[in-house]
């Protein structure tokens, strides 16, 4: 660590700059290929959440359809417990003695058919919810199948360009990380946040037509004489980004229209 900071300690303002530079154009690069492969990381994300949002619910509506099998079972277990008391107040009635107990067997029996009414009823409702949920569990189920087939095809499409693009971003992040240790701590820490909150990813940029090359405000002529001495590192006072003038950058400056 003593060993990289004592090496950038030696290098001029004009070396380190040229580094950030050739830093910031492999990082370019790298965007680039980024761009290429497009939206297809954030599809295949969101279509494999997609995917497990789907199996969440199907395992829920499976559970639903559990629960109300057995309160299917518990109401069916009722009207035979109904009818059972039913059948026995019959048996009981043929006995009486006085019609003070025939009244009280007889609402008995009258609440146990109530009783059978209203659970049969509840089944009813359940069957049809299970229906329902059985119709939705399908639907989800077709919806999962087509989802899966598009992020097979998605996956596939995004392997392929990977697979085109990986050995030359694999060798540009080599590349920006052997260039990292010819530019001093600070200078790369400022780069790399301006380049974070920057919309294209530009932390560094030659002045174009006396103007910022990343938000093309204009630059004053004593500003841009400093930057051509690569004394100092300056930055735009605009944008934040580090300046440098297109010699340095290996662009040849046009020529001022008279």
């Amino acid at each position: 660590m003593a060993t990289d900071k004592t090496k950038t300690e030696n290098l001029t303002v004009e070396e380190r700059l040229k580094a950030l530079y050739e830093l910031q154009t492999t990082l370019s690069e790298i965007d680039r290929i980024k761009t290429i492969r497009g939206e297809l990381p954030l599809e295949v994300k969101d279509l494999e959440d997609h995917i497990e949002g789907l199996r969440t619910r199907i395992e829920n509506y499976t559970r639903e359809i559990e629960e109300l099998r057995q309160k299917l079972a518990a109401e069916k277990a009722k009207i035979q417990e109904a009818e059972a008391k039913i059948a026995r107040y019959k048996e009981q009635i043929d006995n009486v003695r006085n019609n003070r107990e025939f009244d009280l067997l007889n609402k008995e029996s009258e609440f146990q058919s109530l009783e059978i009414q209203l659970a049969e009823r509840h089944i009813n409702e359940f069957n049809r919810a299970i229906d329902t949920i059985t119709s939705k569990i399908e639907s989800t189920k077709e919806e999962l199948t087509d989802r899966e087939h598009i992020l097979v095809d998605k996956k596939a499409e995004l392997d392929e360009i990977v697979s085109e693009t990986r050995q030359d971003e694999e060798r540009l992040r080599e590349q920006a990380k052997s260039l990292e240790p010819n530019i001093d701590e600070r200078t790369l820490t400022a780069f790399k946040r301006i380049r974070k909150s920057a919309r294209n990813g530009l932390g560094v940029v030659y002045i174009q037509r006396n103007a910022c090359g990343g938000c093309f405000n204009r630059i004053p002529p004593q500003k841009q004489l400093e930057i051509k001495m690569h004394k100092k590192i300056i930055v735009c006072e605009y944008c934040g980004r580090i300046l440098i003038d297109p010699e340095l950058a290996g662009v040849e400056e046009p020529v001022n229209d008279k």
